[in-house]
C-alpha cells in the first residue's frame, strides 16, 4: 500500500537558521521557497517553514515518565537509519529534549526515540519500531 505524503506548515523566526537545520543537518532537499517560506522534503513529505515571529512552544504531556513536547512532529524511521541520525545529531552538538532513549521497553509499541527542537523551537520526534508492524498496539 502506498501511503500518499503529508503536508505540514510551521513557524519559524529565520529562514536561514531554517535553512541549515533542516537541509544541511537533517538532509532534508529543498524544494520551492521565497522570501517568506521554505519547501522541505522531509523524506517523501512537504515541510514548509514559514517565517513567523512567534514560532514553537513549550507545552509537555507526560509519556512513560519523560515530559514531551506539544505540539511536535516527526518521522518513523528504520532503526539502522535512526541510530545514523541519532549520532549524526550527537556528534553536530544537538541539544535533545530527550536524549536518544528506548520507551515501553518489552511492552507492545517498544521504540527507541529523540526529541530536539529546530532553531525557532519547533518539536520534532524521530522513533523507530522495536517491531514495525506494532506502531498502533495497544
Amino acid at each position: 500500500m502506498t501511503m500518499p505524503p503529508f503536508h505540514l506548515a510551521f513557524p519559524v523566526h529565520d529562514l536561514a537558521a531554517a535553512r541549515r537545520f533542516y537541509g544541511d543537518l537533517l538532509g532534508c532537499p529543498e524544494g520551492r521557497s521565497s522570501d517568506e517560506w521554505i519547501d522541505f522534503d522531509f523524506h517523501g513529505h512537504q515541510i514548509v517553514a514559514h517565517l513567523s515571529p512567534g514560532g514553537g512552544d513549550a507545552a509537555t504531556n507526560a509519556v512513560d515518565g519523560h515530559d514531551v513536547p506539544v505540539p511536535h512532529f516527526g518521522l518513523i524511521l528504520g532503526m539502522e537509519e535512526w541510530r545514523a541520525l541519532a549520532d549524526r545529531l550527537t556528534a553536530a552538538g544537538t541539544e535533545f529534549v530527550m536524549k536518544p532513549t528506548v520507551r515501553f521497553a518489552g511492552e507492545a509499541g517498544e521504540q527507541a526515540t529523540m526529541f530536539f527542537r529546530d532553531p525557532s523551537g519547533n518539536a520534532l520526534e524521530i522513533k523507530a519500531m522495536a517491531d514495525p508492524n506494532a506502531l498502533f498496539a495497544k
